[in-house]
């Protein structure tokens, strides 16, 4: 059984920082058009995105399950084969959630690379209604499936709470 594993920091790459950094200005505008702060971009191996999306989570037109990470993912897994998102990673401004661990893992993407941790966002958002954070990492998710997938995270954590900062209130 191959499993998460903690891969230096080091193997980062200049585009791996760009697209994060990417992905918390997505998540900025996110917020700016009413939206939770929240935001993920999927790239193939090339540094090239091949989906992205913002939080549509917020009733009464958004839904529940629609956060960005699952919903890259998703959009990924339409025009990409499995080998293919294998070789992807997923962007996101934050920590994915259990719920969204599970979409990225069942759409095959093998590295994750996030800003803000679940952890540190809790001490933002507090208990506010529409952010019920789990206390539960990805890597704990993706620990119990059958296939490795590359986490790198909590990464430039500062630039990644701005978005939430007056947000929770």
């Amino acid at each position: 059984m191959k499993t998460t594993t903690d891969t230096p920091v080091s193997t980062l790459s200049e585009t791996d920082l760009s697209l994060l950094r990417a992905a918390i200005e997505l998540a900025d505008v996110s917020r700016k058009n009413g939206r939770h702060p929240f935001a993920a971009i999927v790239a193939n191996e090339r540094g090239e995105i091949v989906a992205s999306a913002g939080n549509n989570s917020m009733p009464p037109e958004g839904d529940p399950t629609q956060h960005a990470e699952l919903a890259a993912a998703a959009k990924a897994a339409r025009i990409l084969s499995p080998e293919a998102l294998a070789k992807c990673t997923l962007y996101t401004s934050a920590e994915p959630c259990c719920m969204c661990a599970g979409a990225i893992y069942w759409c095959n993407i093998g590295r994750v690379v996030y800003a803000l941790s679940e952890h540190r966002l809790l001490t933002l958002t507090g208990d506010h209604p529409e952010n019920p954070t789990f206390s539960l990492p990805c890597r704990e998710v993706f620990v119990r499936g059958q296939r490795r997938i590359d986490v790198f995270g909590p990464l430039i954590e500062e630039e990644a709470e701005r978005s939430h900062i007056g947000f929770w209130k």
